[in-house]
Parts: structure tokens; C-alpha cells; sequence
């Protein structure tokens, strides 16, 4: 692979006035459309400590997302923490190396060994052939990730985590509005845990969600996102202040509204970039499975051997240009200082994954990208990868 230098072929000069093109941009509704909750929450005074527009946005993605129940949280990360409490997981826990920090971090926070399996090249998802191997006396549990919104082989993996019990955690922070075979991705295992962040497809500004299968479990989160309150006197566990507030909530019940439309124009731009990137041979799009109900919250490519220019060079090109993407997941969880020393952290062990850190980019993919805009970052990948050109020698 070429280490071209990044300055840019002067067939297509730098688009040196154009407006940067971030990576993501979180979806807003119209500010007016906000003002009447707003409202509400100013007469009522209630603020969190599940207020009413908390219950309305619990009820409200339950039926949209097609789940039993959803614990509303302050965010993710503060939920998979929970999550774990909340099924007593200890031990070792089989995950991904390849996923945002806040993963295996919830391991840690909870006292769990992470060990840590490759993935599958095609889907970036855990590997289910690799997890037995990987199952010691010590395992309790699996965390699986949807990466990038592309639904794991759940089927397999509970196949695994039956034949072992093991309980299954899946982290789908990707995963918001995904169904596999026509049915919601979040049912698989025990426990799903959603993001609401500002850079996810749904976004509260901050949130996050636990769901579970029955309102056992619902209240037992419930108790443990509070301090572990029961009421005013008992205290059962000892809980976290993981509450969403109703300023959170409130903005989820409007983003609701907007979510058909949110979805359709990420699966326009989503189509944009693969019919240009087509014939750009030294780049791979990615695939969806057609059974399955995708949410276009992730663009990934992944820049191949014999492409006019690396992985980083090709992102630094975008960049120069005023194009952000992201080498996303680079570096891998198991290369970071708190994870490297680990038996399962071996580049070795991870063929897969260390490849997939080394050859993807995160494109641009935002309801509020212009179809001009996307064309634009076609441009220039088009222009960047094409091969070198040699100029003849003077006679």
C-alpha cells in the first residue's frame, strides 16, 4: 500500500472556501415544536426522579421499538454498568475488541475480567466460532456489540450461552430501531442496552436504556438506577443515580415523532454513497443483510490493500479537504494501557479485528447532510484512491 504524499493531485484542486463536513451532526427538532414541554416541565416543577414525560418516553419506545420494557438512564455507559449489577455477573465476560471504550470499561467498573474474541471480517460483529474457545470455568457471561447497527448472529451466540449458562448482555448502542428476521434485535439475551447520545441515531442529548423481558427485572433496575430505593425508607442494593431527566425525556417523545423521517434520510444517503463508491474497486462498502431492518447509523469503508493510498492518508486526506471521518474503532479496546496486558489482548489472537482498525473509515452520515455534501466526500474519495499517475520521462 502506497504512503502517497497527501498533497492533493492537481487534477481536482482543494476546495479551500467549502464548509466542513463533520462526521455526524445530532438531529434537532424545530426549537418551537420543544417550547410546550418545556412548558409542562416549568408548571409541574418535576425535573427527574421519574417524572411523567420519563413514563410517557418508557411506554413510547416500547411500542415503537416492538420490547417488553425500557429503563430510561442518564447514558449508556451508566447503563451497562447497571445492567451488570442487575444480573450479578462476576468473573469473566467474553467481548469485542473491536467497539467504543465504554464496553469493556463497564467490566471493569464492575470488578470482570474482560477476555476478549476476534470478530468476523465480513460483519465486524463478535465471532461466534471463536467464543467457545474462549470459555473458561470462570466465564459467567457474553457481551456481544451490534456494530455499526449490522445485528449479530444472536441466534448462535445463544445457542453457545445455553449449552454453558451464561447469561448474554448485548451492547446495541448501534442498535436503535434494528430488527433481525422481523423481529427487534433488542430481545436477543438477557439485557440490551441502547445509547441515546447526541451522535446516535435517537438521540435525548444524553440517555441511555436497559431492556429486559419482564417487569421483575424493569423493577429491579428501576431500584437499582435510584440508590437502590424501594421507597422512602428501604433501600435494597446499593444502587447508582442513574436516572434521565425530564428534560431528556421530554426531547425523546419529540424525536420520536421525527424518527420515520430521520430513518428514511439516513437509508437516502446511506444508497448515495454506495451506487458512488461502486466503481471505486479499492474501496469496500458496506454489506446490509437483506432480512434484516437496518438504521444507516454508521457509513464505514474499509480501505483495501491495493488502494493509491493508506487507511490514514486517505483520512487525512478527507480532512485537508474539510471532511471529517473516523477511524472508528481505532485503536482497538485491547490495545489501550488498561487492556493490553490481558491474555486475550494479543494482536495474535486478533486477526481480524487489528485488520478492521487499520482499514476502516466512518464517512459522514447525518439526516442534515446534503446530497451535495455526499457527493462531495465522493469526490475526493474518488480523486484519493485512484491510482498514482506515473508521468513519462522527459526524452
Amino acid at each position: 500500500m502506497s504512503s502517497r504524499p497527501s498533497a492533493w493531485p492537481s487534477a481536482t484542486p482543494p476546495q479551500a472556501n467549502a464548509k466542513p463536513i463533520t462526521v455526524t451532526q445530532p438531529h434537532l427538532p424545530p426549537l418551537e415544536e420543544f417550547l410546550p414541554y418545556l412548558e409542562q416541565i416549568w408548571a409541574s416543577k418535576i425535573l427527574t426522579n421519574g417524572g411523567p414525560f420519563l413514563r410517557q418516553l418508557e411506554a413510547a419506545l416500547a411500542a415503537f421499538l416492538g420490547v417488553p420494557y425500557v429503563c430510561l438512564f442518564a447514558n449508556a455507559t451508566v447503563a451497562l454498568v447497571t445492567a451488570l449489577q442487575a444480573l450479578r455477573i462476576g468473573g469473566e465476560v467474553i467481548t469485542t475488541p473491536y467497539s467504543f471504550v465504554a464496553t469493556a470499561h463497564s467490566l471493569l467498573w464492575n470488578g470482570i475480567k474482560p477476555v476478549f474474541v476476534d470478530i468476523d471480517p465480513d460483519t465486524y460483529n463478535l465471532d461466534p466460532d471463536k467464543i467457545e474457545a474462549a470459555i473458561t470455568p470462570h466465564t459467567t457471561a457474553i457481551m456481544p456489540v451490534h456494530c455499526y447497527g449490522r445485528p449479530c448472529d444472536t441466534e448462535a451466540i445463544q445457542r453457545i450461552a445455553d449449552n454453558y449458562n451464561l447469561k448474554v448482555i448485548y451492547d446495541a448502542a448501534h442498535a436503535f430501531g434494528v430488527q433481525r428476521q422481523g423481529q427487534s434485535v433488542l430481545n436477543a439475551g438477557d439485557l440490551s442496552i441502547l445509547s441515546f447520545h447526541a451522535t446516535k441515531v435517537f438521540n435525548t442529548f444524553e440517555g441511555g436504556a436497559i431492556v429486559c423481558r419482564d417487569l421483575r427485572t424493569k423493577q429491579h433496575i428501576d431500584h437499582l438506577k435510584n440508590f437502590g430505593f424501594v421507597n422512602e425508607v428501604t433501600v435494597v442494593a446499593a444502587g447508582i443515580n442513574g436516572k434521565m431527566s425530564e428534560f431528556n425525556a421530554a426531547l425523546g417523545l419529540l424525536q420520536l415523532q421525527h424518527m420515520p423521517a430521520v430513518l428514511e434520510r439516513r437509508a437516502q444517503i446511506d444508497a448515495i454513497y454506495r451506487e458512488r463508491l461502486a466503481a471505486i474497486d479499492s474501496i469496500e462498502t458496506p454489506t446490509w443483510p437483506e432480512q434484516d431492518r437496518v438504521n444507516w447509523s454508521y457509513f464505514p469503508i474499509r480501505v483495501k490493500p491495493h488502494c493509491a493510498l493508506s487507511r490514514d492518508a486517505l483520512y487525512e486526506t478527507l480532512k485537508q479537504q474539510g471532511i471529517s471521518g473516523r477511524r472508528y474503532f481505532y485503536p482497538l479496546i485491547s490495545e489501550f494501557p488498561m487492556y493490553r496486558g490481558l491474555p486475550s489482548a494479543q494482536t495474535a489472537l486478533l486477526p481480524h479485528a487489528t485488520q478492521a482498525s487499520r482499514e476502516v473509515i466512518c464517512l459522514p452520515q447525518y439526516p442534515g447532510l446534503s446530497d451535495a455534501d455526499v457527493h462531495r466526500v465522493c469526490d475526493v474519495l474518488a480523486m484519493a484512491a485512484a491510482p498514482a499517475k506515473v508521468l513519462p520521462l522527459a526524452a
